[in-house]
């Protein structure tokens, strides 16, 4: 929902007006043409490797907890620092002041009764205090280590099985000999094995997108309309967008809900880096390349250093290139990674 700052000097944008419009929903044609001939190849790239191995994605992690989460999680073979990253995600948004109505409390949201019995000094400055993130985090990563032993010996995924014990209990688990049948616990597993691949670096290639031309095909047709902050492109707003309602829009068109605001937007898949780039992918943008919550503009890549985006007040919806200072990465979006976002984020 955010601004991008104004472009500096005149090849910082594409206006598309006039005879102009043409050519470039050409040029957009033949990039997405090129640029998917040449990805026909590619092997499918996992979002992480062996427990152990796993690098979180750039800035994924707020930096003040990158250090805690990649320590931590690597505490024991079933988790590993996306995983834990995902789970910290998906119950706090990395808001150590959170309060659930549960009384769950902190960044990694303990119950009191929980936390006297299961939280650890990880600090080792003598007390345990469970809205200091670098006391949870690592009783998160203690918790979910001491919940792994008590499945280890249960069938299939020992991750899915420890997630499940966490939310459910691991007499569950244990009974029913894995995932037990409780929808609540079913989703709870699903989404955040989803969102571990938006924190893991990827290891190889990420695959290409298969709703990437439908989105890209909705963006082209809303070249030339003036921005609006705010925007969703309601008749109300006379069709007009910002720069993630733009995104969200699009994406939407191809059966894809996406979060309202970029830096949600930003956990929707995997993240390929700059050199592997496929039209599709949004690209993102911020002042602090170190937090992807602190992401404060959006576009939707079309090939060629190029992306349509719907850039500030008093501009249109037009071509500019990503190559800045403030290019932040990329989120190659999919259905699974999208729909592992909660619906209402908590907020930092």
């Amino acid at each position: 929902m955010t601004v991008r700052r104004a472009a500096r000097g005149a090849g910082r944008a594409w206006l598309v007006a006039g005879g102009v419009f043409g050519v470039c929903l050409a040029f957009v044609a033949m990039l997405v043409v090129g640029t998917y001939s040449a990805a026909s190849g590619l092997a499918a790239g996992a979002g992480s490797g062996k427990n152990g191995t796993v690098a979180l994605a750039k800035g994924a992690v707020p930096a003040l907890y990158q250090g805690l989460v990649q320590r931590w999680g690597n505490l024991c073979p079933a988790i590993n620092p996306a995983l834990l990253a995902a789970q910290l995600y998906q119950e706090s948004g990395w808001n150590p002041r959170a309060v659930s109505p549960a009384d769950a409390r902190g960044i990694a949201q303990f119950i009191p009764g929980t936390w006297a019995s299961h939280g650890i000094d990880g600090d080792g400055d003598g007390d345990r205090d469970i809205w200091d993130p670098k006391d949870a985090i690592p009783s998160a990563a203690s918790y979910d280590c001491e919940l792994a032993t008590y499945v280890k010996d249960v069938p299939g995924d020992p991750a899915s099985n420890m997630l499940a014990a966490y939310n459910a209990g691991a007499y569950r688990v244990i009974r029913h000999g894995g995932v037990p049948p409780i929808s609540e616990t079913q989703n709870y597993v699903r989404i955040i094995k989803s969102l571990e691949k938006s924190f893991a670096r990827p290891l190889g290639r990420v695959d290409p997108s298969r709703q990437a031309a439908g989105a890209i095909h909705f963006a082209q047709q809303k070249l030339g309309t003036l921005y609006l902050w705010g925007g969703t492109g309601t008749a109300a707003q006379n069709g007009r967008f910002d720069c993630s309602g733009l995104t969200q829009a699009a994406y939407d068109t191809v059966g894809i809900p996406l979060p309202r605001v970029a830096n949600d937007q930003y956990n929707a898949g995997p993240h390929p880096s700059r050199e592997e780039l496929l039209p599709g992918d949004l690209v993102f943008f911020s002042d602090d390349l170190t937090n992807s919550r602190a992401i404060r503009h959006v576009g939707i890549y079309v090939g060629g250093g190029y992306m349509i985006n719907a850039p500030r007040t008093g501009a249109v919806i037009r071509f500019d290139r990503i190559d800045t200072p403030d290019y932040f990465g990329a989120t190659r979006v999919t259905p699974e990674g999208a729909a592992a976002l909660p619906t209402h984020p908590p907020q930092t």
